[in-house]
């Protein structure tokens, strides 16, 4: 028996896994979530997605060459996310579809290598079918970052969200340049901050609307700008960062 596969150059093997269950309440996904598999190996981290044992899945894995399998039904809820949530959905798993890319993740010091060619264009077939069968909005093509700041780093400030973009897969606008100014940081509150963390609750970050610079307001900056302001990130809320965080809302909005 075989599931349905991508009517794309990235279609699919069906490899499947067991690590998975019923949507809740018969969703429908309306999410789409890209993770790193953050192991050296492409073969050790596929067999871990199936074995038993690990409780956790995805529903689609991107080899470095651009292979792609599919490890469970687009229909079932695969166990890729853990704990997590976004515009209040704290049940990810069940609202979204996950692919795993094969990719060491991060290095000690913090590096992240590129992703290869090959293996980028076959996610964007394979994304790009999946958001046009399911009808995924932009906005709600996410890194694992997003929906899990204090706890994932994946795909990572080098995965190229504008190129996804460009293709038709995700939300984007060009971050504003980075340049000295006012920021804001850990351990300041005020008024200021309250407005920083309803910006980033309004775009679908979990986050306290408590006017406190606390450590989960950092950890969404970060994850914030992993995503969509790369060039640096480092948990601080600049003028670049609060930029392109309202240049994202407003675009979202347009008409």
């Amino acid at each position: 028996m075989t599931h349905p596969t991508p009517e794309s150059p990235a279609a699919a093997k069906v490899f499947p896994s067991p690590n998975h269950g019923e949507r809740k309440d018969g969703r429908r996904p309306d999410m789409l979530v890209l993770h790193y598999t953050g192991m050296p190996d492409a073969g050790q981290a596929l067999q871990w997605l199936c074995n038993p044992v690990s409780q956790v899945s995805c529903h689609y894995f991107v080899f470095e060459d651009g292979r792609v399998l599919q490890l469970v039904p687009e229909a079932r809820r695969a166990w890729h996310a853990g704990v997590s949530s976004w515009a209040g959905e704290s049940d990810v798993n069940s609202a979204s579809i996950g692919v795993e890319i094969a990719h060491p993740g991060h290095d000690e010091a913090g590096g992240l290598a590129p992703y290869p060619e090959v293996q980028i264009a076959a996610v964007v077939a394979l994304a790009r079918d999946l958001v046009g069968r399911w009808g995924i909005a932009k906005e709600r093509v996410l890194a694992h970052s997003d929906v899990a700041p204090g706890r994932k780093r994946d795909p990572g400030e080098s995965f190229p969200w504008a190129r996804l973009a460009a293709e038709g897969v995700g939300h984007w606008v060009a971050p504003t340049p980075i340049r000295d100014g006012r920021f804001f940081q850990r351990g300041e509150e005020g008024p200021p901050i309250e407005a920083l963390q309803a910006m980033l609750a309004l775009y679908g970050y979990g986050v306290p609307i408590d006017g406190v610079f606390g450590e989960t307001t950092e950890q969404v900056v970060r994850a914030f700008q992993r995503h969509f302001r790369p060039e640096r990130v480092d948990g601080v809320a600049d003028a670049s960062t609060i930029t392109t965080l309202r240049d994202l809302i407003a675009a979202s909005r347009a008409p």
